[in-house]
């Protein structure tokens, strides 16, 4: 199951799986964000490689745009897979607090 919706202060909060099942459902709401936009991670709990390629196509449309889509809230275990496929280096990571 995942949960995508507006959060405060312009943030998109993003929780439970986001898997081959949920990417098109996640990339429509992604496709109408503008800006630079954080995504607050903190509630998902995991991410497929499907799943990375949403986030890099956002990443890539919103940065031809003059944006970037920021990740906050990312735990060690997300981080762990950021950091293995190498989009570490393509996004700008917030600590989970």
């Amino acid at each position: 199951m995942l949960t995508i919706e507006n959060g405060p202060a312009g943030t998109v909060v993003i929780a439970g799986r986001l898997d081959a099942a949920q990417c098109a459902s996640a990339q429509a709401f992604l496709d109408k964000v503008t800006g630079t936009v954080t995504l607050d991670c903190a509630g998902l709990e995991y991410i497929s490689s499907a799943g990375l390629g949403v986030l890099l196509k956002t990443q890539k449309r919103l940065m031809a745009a003059g944006g970037k889509l920021r990740l906050a809230g990312v735990s060690r275990h997300l981080r762990d897979i950021l950091q293995y496929s190498g989009f570490d280096q393509i996004f700008e990571i917030e600590p989970a607090k």
